[in-house]
């Protein structure tokens, strides 16, 4: 028999064993995808790493479109939790300068790391306009692939901007790399005498990933030099909810503003480039938070806004002349993506008729548009009825009146609408107060105009860098991670279990008979945790006791299972994802079938921890799966 319990994902990860009586025991964690590891016993993690201070925070903001890091030390978060310095970014063409960069990175012909971020972007524009870009590998907003894959394992690969192949392990390690080493080097000119072990670093994943995509930016980040002792998993709405927490939001009578009040409930809103990741969260007494629904979102994010540009224009000079443009005006490309960033961020929800938003259109698209249909884009704008007066090509400006610009954001706008209405008619929603908007997504005016719109009675918070939130939130979270005091399941916990045969109630194909003529039933699921369930972060769950099922039985093996369902019936439902195993041993059969072992869970913020005891002996076994 068996049992499990986490709040995440069904998908597994390393597993760790304690052994508090010495003996060498193994553990098995199975990957229903492609992922397996055999691992041998091993000491049970050292705790202080989560209690020291350390002398230094760091943080990497690992997103779809944009990237940066953040970080504090030890004695500026005692004087100023929102003290956290971040790192200016420059692109070399447009002066555009950012606090993070473009989620972008070269590699060159041979494979080896070129450059990231805006400097990616150049080199790679560079090359095009030289037509030497063949070879070099090219790869921008990959991060979604994470998200995107259900079956993924350590050997998966993603297409660069050519359609080459290569490991995205490699691609993701890389880039982790690269913001490490530059935040070293920015902390080394700022303070002198910090040293690796001085630092704490925090890498940022949304709550609605799978725990297979966690592992990966996990496994990525040591790869890429960070020790697993120094590394904490933050998750992004949680992180900025903790940022949040300190800024002056509520009013405290005439004289100033307060941070969120002991018992507030606000729904946190994170929108980002690819996801949008949404938790209600309430503030204790002792100001901690706590989750209070599950985290749940989508793939709504920032670049269907590009998305819907794209097909907007690809509708008006056809797929062949877009494609076109785009395989092979690389430079033009990268330069008109680019544009297209700054400029939607100035769209309004409430513009005159008479007030549009200019693009610039490359004359690489024109030309790519005359070679395909034999007409200029101007000539095809001026034909084509639909657009009704709302679009015109000036000379190689694309004016676009407010109405048609803001209708690029209404298919992911209109998913974050119905899925935060039906979020709010939950009853754990009740009490809910505000939404705290933030992600850079979130800094559009038209999605801030959507969501007032369509929850008036709700007050609506948009922090003045709302796209930084949890980025800095991250770093703060390095410094307290004790303050998220509870988080709810996504999943139903429990083991593998064989109990007294019941006719009519089990399924005749699960019926064994034992030696002695005993009837019973295979493969039952013995919950442990249920989805929706609350789990207090660091504090044993529910403890249950289970017998050996022959008198001469020298040992029980339990095995942990997860599921999407709130009351699985056996373990071999559609949903059911085995995540690990242990053994206990019950070498003394001197009372037969009268032995038990008692079975609970923990949780605490990187991993799940499973412990099985020898109720006659008092032996205890600790397997601790590392789903963060």
């Amino acid at each position: 028999m068996w049992n499990s319990c986490e709040c995440s994902s069904p998908s597994s990860r390393k597993t760790h064993l304690s052994v508090r009586s010495g003996r060498h025991i193994y553990l098995i964690g199975d990957r229903h995808c492609h992922w397996s590891w055999a691992v041998g016993w091993i000491l049970k993690k050292n705790s202080s790493m989560a209690s020291s201070e350390h002398l230094l925070v760091a943080a990497i903001d690992f997103g779809t479109t944009y990237s940066g890091y953040a970080f504090s030390s030890l004695n500026d978060y005692k004087r100023d939790p929102l003290k956290v310095s971040a790192n200016s970014w420059t692109a070399g063409s447009g002066g555009l300068m950012s606090l993070k960069t473009s989620t972008c990175v070269l590699f060159k012909p041979d494979g080896t790391f070129h450059s990231f971020g805006y400097e990616a972007e150049d080199k790679y524009s560079d090359l095009a306009l030289d037509e030497e870009q063949n070879g070099w590998r090219y790869f921008r907003r990959f991060k979604m692939k994470l998200y995107e894959n259900n079956c993924l394992h350590r050997s998966f690969t993603i297409e660069d901007d050519q359609g080459q192949s290569m490991q995205a392990i490699k691609v993701f390690t890389a880039v982790i790399k690269y913001l490490k080493d530059h935040l070293m080097k920015t902390c080394n000119n700022q303070m002198t005498g910090i040293k690796p072990a001085d630092i704490l670093w925090v890498l940022t994943v949304p709550a609605i990933w799978s725990d297979a995509s966690k592992q990966f930016m996990r496994e990525a980040a040591e790869a890429a030099g960070i020790k697993g002792d120094h590394l904490k998993i933050a998750l992004e709405p949680e992180a900025a909810s903790l940022y949040c927490k300190y800024l002056p939001l509520e009013r405290k009578g005439e004289g100033g503003m307060k941070a969120f009040t002991s018992r507030s409930k606000y729904v946190v809103l994170d929108a980002g480039g690819g996801t949008i990741d949404i938790t209600v969260h309430e503030v204790q007494q002792d100001g901690s938070l706590k989750e209070i629904h599950k985290a749940n979102g989508g793939d709504w994010g920032g670049t269907k806004v590009d998305h819907a540009f794209q097909l907007l224009l690809s509708g008006i000079i056809g797929n062949g002349a877009f494609h076109r443009f785009m395989e092979n005006n690389k430079a033009d490309m990268i330069e008109f993506f680019r544009d297209f960033e700054v400029k939607k961020r100035t769209i309004k929800p409430g513009a005159r008729s008479d007030e549009k938003t200019t693009f610039k259109v490359p004359s690489s698209m024109n030309d790519a548009c005359r070679d395909e249909n034999r007409q200029d884009i101007a000539t095809i704008v001026k034909s084509k009825s639909n657009l009704n007066g709302t679009m015109a090509l000036v000379s190689d400006k694309l004016r676009v009146t407010g109405d048609r610009a803001k209708e690029l954001f209404k298919d992911p706008a209109r998913h974050i609408v119905d899925h935060l209405k039906k979020l709010l008619r939950e009853p754990s929603a009740r009490g809910v107060t505000s939404i705290l908007m933030v992600g850079g997504f979130s800094e559009s005016l038209v999605l801030q105009d959507e969501i007032k719109r369509n929850f008036p009675r709700l007050r609506i918070i948009v922090p003045q860098d709302a796209g930084l939130a949890v980025l800095k939130g991250a770093v703060i979270f390095g410094h307290e991670p004790r303050a998220i005091k509870s988080r709810v399941c996504k999943y139903t916990y429990g083991v593998n279990v064989s109990n007294p045969f019941k006719e009519g109630l089990h399924d005749v194909s699960k019926r064994t008979v034992k030696s002695d003529g005993r009837v019973y039933c295979l493969d039952l699921f013995s919950v442990h945790v249920r989805v929706g369930d609350s789990v207090d972060i660091g504090q044993p769950q529910v403890v249950q006791s289970y017998n050996p099922t022959e008198p001469d039985q020298t040992a029980i093996l339990f095995k942990v299972y997860v599921s999407m369902e709130k009351e699985p019936m056996y373990v071999t439902d559609p949903g059911c994802t085995k995540i690990g195993q242990l053994e206990i041993a019950m070498p003394d059969t001197s009372k037969g079938l009268d032995r038990s072992v008692t079975v609970q869970m923990t949780f605490s913020n990187t991993e799940l921890e499973v412990e099985a005891t020898n109720k006659n002996t008092g032996e205890s076994v600790t397997a601790a799966f590392d789903f963060l």
